[in-house]
């Protein structure tokens, strides 16, 4: 009989067979609205696919990091990408069930992903980007650690596989943290 608490994250890496369930478990997150139940929308900026099976599958696939799936009850509640590059890792593809959301999970998550890349690969730092309209977003990572560097980078516009913009301001900041 296992002591594991019922309400305790399993952190494993994505295999194949998860691809469908986390295309769905992403999209939920920040697009169209079912992802307006949550506080990670982008629906009011982006519309169109966050991501697609192909996508999901070359993060799995990468030899340079993991997509980490967490489940609670053997049920897929989130998933985030961790990514080797150097002395730092880049964290991305992070999405909680939008009905889970702000309770306290993310920053479970996150603190995890941070133990990992730091444990795994040695990581100096953690980075990320986020889309520089999403201040709550920005302010949630702040609140835990990261710095705001200004640095920005275009986003990708006419490239659909990102979404589709509904505004012509967006750009991409990098947030950084020291592990």
């Amino acid at each position: 009989m296992s002591t594991a608490h019922p309400t305790a994250l399993n952190f494993r890496s994505a295999l194949e067979a998860d691809v469908p369930e986390l295309v769905i478990l992403v999209e939920s997150a920040y697009r169209g609205d079912a992802s307006r139940a949550g506080w990670t929308t982008e629906a009011d900026y982006l519309d169109g696919q966050r991501t697609d099976p192909e996508g999901v599958r070359a993060i799995i696939d990468s030899a340079d990091g993991i997509l980490l799936v967490v489940e609670r009850a053997g049920e897929l509640v989130a998933c985030c990408q961790l990514e080797h590059r150097g002395d730092h890792a880049y964290f991305g593809m992070f999405a909680v069930r939008p009905g889970l959301q702000g309770g306290g999970l993310g920053k479970e998550i996150l603190a995890e992903a941070e133990h990992r890349a730091r444990e795994t690969w040695g990581a100096k730092e953690m980075r990320m980007t986020v889309v520089n309209v999403r201040e709550e977003l920005i302010a949630y990572y702040v609140r835990r650690g990261y710095r705001r560097t200004g640095e920005l980078s275009p986003f990708p516009y006419g490239d659909e596989r990102f979404g589709v913009p509904l505004r012509d301001d967006l750009a991409f900041e990098l947030l950084v943290k020291p592990l």
